[in-house]
């Protein structure tokens, strides 16, 4: 690939200060001050000293830009058609078990469409980052490629669980989990949106489904999977954006369809 964009330099410089911060606290983990959103829904306070280091860094170079950040909301500025949206920590249930999969999750909105992406796993040291007609490449440099794969019983889907759904026998996660894997799919949960996203793009797995993601979830991912060849779409509908609706379906050109046939059929 050319040499990264000015764009996408800063966007990688930011990640990479805010993992510092993040691989200290990981490593006290224990030691962290931890309040609770809601079920299985914790926030930290290393994802609040990552958050504010993006956007430190971030507003350095474009200080008059608008920002969407998972804990501090909606930051207008006056150049309202730029917009970056942030996941300073996706993944924090497993940051905060000592768990190490867990990410970084920048993207760029210009004008409503997504058009750089990038997602920064610090542990593994691995970065995967999209530009909107440029491809999508890893730390290497090397190309992404969502995978090849045709058949569902020879393929592995990655999949996002509501908190306390599988506890429920009657609620329609448990519904369409059995009925994509009665199609014989290996399953995985991972327990981290933007890195399934963007495994899809690496190839690693072959399709990701979730519902009810926030746009800080998903917005690199969904760019990191398009520019490596894969499909991205809302699980019920043909039309509706799943940047804007969280129900999020991503797969290779092969399996695409016949998931999401398999999704909708569950009433």
């Amino acid at each position: 690939m050319a040499a990264l964009s000015p764009l996408m330099s800063v966007m990688t410089k930011a990640a990479e200060k805010a993992s510092r911060s993040l691989l200290r606290d990981f490593g006290e983990v224990e030691n962290l001050q931890v309040s609770q959103k809601g079920p299985g829904d914790f926030v930290s306070a290393a994802d609040k000293r990552a958050e504010e280091i993006i956007h430190r860094e971030l507003t350095k170079s474009y200080p008059d830009h608008s920002f969407l950040m998972e804990e501090s909301g909606a930051i207008k500025g006056s150049e309202t058609d730029h917009i970056w949206i942030i996941d300073p920590l996706d993944g924090t249930t497993n940051f905060l078990h000592g768990l190490p999969h867990w990410c970084i999750s920048i993207a760029y909105q210009l004008k409503g469409e997504l058009t750089a992406g990038l997602v920064f796993d610090p542990v593994k040291d691995e970065m995967f980052i999209a530009e909107k007609g440029q491809g999508a490449f890893n730390s290497r440099r090397q190309r992404l490629r969502v995978s090849g794969r045709r058949q569902l019983d020879m393929s592995l889907t990655l999949v996002g669980e509501p908190q306390r759904a599988l506890k429920d026998s009657g609620s329609k996660f448990a519904a369409e989990y059995k009925a994509v894997q009665d199609t014989g799919i290996a399953m995985r949960r991972y327990g981290a949106a933007a890195l399934d996203l963007a495994y899809v793009a690496a190839g690693r797995c072959d399709a990701f489904w979730e519902r009810n993601l926030k746009p800080w979830d998903v917005a690199a991912g969904i760019l990191l999977v398009k520019e490596a060849g894969g499909y991205v779409g809302d699980i019920d509908s043909t039309t509706a954006k799943p940047l804007e609706t969280g129900n999020v379906l991503a797969a290779n050109n092969f399996l695409f369809d016949d998931l999401r046939k398999i999704l909708q059929a569950v009433k």
